[in-house]
């Protein structure tokens, strides 16, 4: 069994230590002998094994997720597991039944349907942090490691709504964007926000909703006002540091949509978070064709034109293609 490894996965495991790449490589010479060792990881299509790190030198425990393929597999997460984590069993124990905690939301789209979805986000994923590492290094170092399982469950206990498979999916591959020179990596500098500042997001809309409701009380039905839902998952933040403004994934309809701490009305066009992301991946692979915004670099850095500070306009070079 061909076993393919992410560049960026290889990149993490230099980061979260000197034995990490080897300990890699090993689960990747078990899963090309046995490609179904994995456990469900509560993504569609995702398996996970762990890796003792007592076993090396310079090595935590691992969580390593892949893609098990007919003919190949292809290895996609890579992070410290933690003891409330999940996915943290033993690579090779087979004597435990598979876990059955299958989403609701992804039963009623169907397996199949939740499964692509994983794969497109994890696509377009790859394909905005392959660009960001080769062309914008800063930028690429700016991004969080992915979640784990009960960071993301911790969270949609806290929002008391089931959070999308493609929003969990690209929380598992990083769980949060820190900006580098106080840019955020995605069209208008804006920033993926971390899962503290979700929830945070979400309790602050939703209380003042809640107080708009009272006021709601006393006007006739065509006098009152609506400005946030529930079902609403702030994802971007106008900046890292600035969350004045930004994107939501409405988990009902499963489209984005503009918040704003001035409660602007709504505009432009209704993207899903998949095609959000892959226009992203576009942009940066053919800026000759974006027509949203255009990327460009400061330095190692990747500066949206639409996001581009006047006082450093003459230090930004586009890029090319």
């Amino acid at each position: 069994m061909k076993v393919e490894i992410q560049p960026d996965v290889r990149d993490m495991a230099i980061r979260l230590g000197a034995d990490v790449p080897y300990a890699l490589k090993a689960v990747a010479g078990q899963l090309a002998d046995d490609p179904d060792m994995g456990r469900p990881s509560g993504l569609p299509g995702i398996l996970t094994v762990t890796v003792d790190g007592e076993m090396f030198d310079d090595c935590p425990d691992l969580s390593v997720g892949y893609l098990r393929e007919p003919d190949r597999v292809e290895i996609r997460f890579l992070r410290a597991a933690t003891a409330s984590d999940p996915s943290n069993l033993p690579a090779v124990d087979g004597s435990a039944e598979p876990s059955t905690d299958i989403h609701e939301s992804e039963r009623s789209a169907g397996p199949g349907a939740a499964a692509v979805t994983v794969r497109e986000v994890a696509d377009a994923w790859q394909r905005i942090i392959t660009w960001l590492r080769s062309n914008a290094p800063d930028s690429y170092a700016a991004l969080r490691t992915g979640a784990d399982s009960a960071a993301v469950a911790a969270l949609e206990a806290s929002l008391g709504i089931p959070i999308p498979v493609e929003l969990r999916t690209l929380w598992m591959l990083t769980a949060g964007d820190d900006g580098a020179d106080g840019r955020g990596c995605l069209p208008g500098n804006m920033a993926l926000m971390n899962l503290d500042a979700v929830a945070a997001r979400h309790r602050l809309k939703t209380a003042a909703q809640a107080h708009q409701g009272t006021l709601n009380a006393d006007r006739p039905a065509e006098e009152q006002i609506t400005r946030w839902t529930a079902t609403r998952i702030p994802v971007v933040s106008l900046g890292p540091a600035d969350s004045t403004a930004g994107l939501y994934l409405d988990a009902a309809t499963g489209y984005l949509g503009s918040w704003s701490r001035y409660n602007e009305p709504q505009g432009g066009e209704l993207d899903t978070l998949v095609t959000y992301l892959e226009e992203t991946a576009d942009m940066l692979e053919a800026p000759a064709l974006a027509t949203r915004d255009k990327p460009g670099l400061i330095d190692g850095t990747l500066v949206w034109l639409s996001g581009i500070d006047p006082a450093q306009e003459s230090r930004w070079q586009p890029v090319a293609g």
